[in-house]
């Protein structure tokens, strides 16, 4: 691929102030993009240097306008309760789709594994069939179909970049996210769920925000899915083993074989989330090969991510 860069004057807009999205403003301010708009309902949070917080409902058609206003890259990073994702995801899509093409610029989407389904554990790239038979995975399934048929149409240049299960600095709800870190690091409780000894893709935030930004800055990689860079897939005991080998003691591990509720998992999300617990009984393996030749990327050592997700939960809890 050519080298065909946005230019930092040019206005990058981050829909979504979660832990991929935040990364992502950061990020993008560190490629020397600023300001960078942040979008969430409240336009309230921490300050970061270079970073516009911005109020917007983005799920209605006036939000969304005056979300994108004057961007020339939008990100779609925004999330809803699980138990809203079918019922609101498709009208946030609706409403962002519009606005990006109303405002002239480029849609870089954050997606997930789910329109892949249930995989008999092949490795997942981008040519694997989309097979979801979850309500969530179809409907993420057919989001992604009609934002690559908007860039077919020539309504909207559209790429998506597919991440699996985030971990990392920020990160709390995830499978490795706040029912593992707490428990690792004050020696109560962690979380495992399913088949902790199958292998199991995990994406690091920050991979997750350098990603994303990649392909804001590259409009050649548009039309298209993308796996964004991840670490190799290790099992989740592999996971645990390096935790335990930084925090100096075994882990009480709780092993769920079922979706039940547990710690911040609570029953309304654990209720949505046993169509996906497939996820945890067979491999889950993504494969980010493609983006990591096409843009000449590597994504940072497991390892490294566990030691500073440790380090940030260490400040978490001692209220730094």
């Amino acid at each position: 691929m050519s080298a065909a860069i946005s230019q930092p004057s040019a206005t990058h807009t981050v829909l979504g102030s979660g832990p991929a999205g935040t990364a992502l403003a950061r990020e993008l301010v560190r490629r020397g993009h600023r300001p960078v708009r942040l979008v969430d309902r409240g336009g309230g949070g921490p300050a970061f240097d270079g970073v516009e917080r911005f109020a917007a409902d983005v799920s209605t058609a006036d939000g969304a306008r005056t979300a994108v206003g004057g961007a020339s890259v939008v990100y779609h990073c925004v999330n809803v309760g699980y138990h809203l994702q079918v019922e609101v995801m498709p009208r946030v899509q609706e409403a962002v789709l519009a606005a990006v093409e109303a405002a002239g610029a480029r849609l870089i989407v954050l997606d997930t594994l789910y329109p892949y389904g249930e995989t008999g554990g092949a490795v997942m790239t981008e040519d694997s069939p989309w097979r979801a038979t979850s309500r969530k995975g179809r409907m993420r399934a057919v989001l992604d179909e009609r934002y690559l048929c908007a860039h077919r149409a020539g309504r909207v240049r559209v790429a998506l970049g597919r991440s699996a299960d985030f971990v990392g600095p920020g990160v709390l709800n995830s499978s490795l996210g706040a029912t593992v870190f707490p428990g690792a690091l004050t020696g109560g409780e962690v979380l495992g769920l399913g088949d902790i000894d199958l292998p199991h893709s995990y994406t690091a935030v920050q991979d997750v925000a350098a990603g994303l930004a990649t392909l804001g800055e590259h409009p050649e990689g548009d039309g298209r899915v993308w796996h964004l860079p991840t670490a190799p897939a290790v099992s989740t005991r592999e996971v645990h083993t390096m935790i335990e080998k930084r925090v100096g003691r075994p882990l009480d591990v709780v092993i769920l074989e079922e979706a039940r509720p547990f710690g911040p998992f609570d029953e309304q999300f654990m209720a949505e989330y046993a169509e996906m617990f497939y996820q945890h009984t067979e491999p889950q393996i993504m494969d980010s090969s493609a983006f990591e030749r096409t843009f000449g990327t590597a994504p940072t050592p497991l390892a490294d991510t566990v030691d500073a997700t440790l380090a940030w939960y260490g400040g978490r809890l001692s209220g730094r």
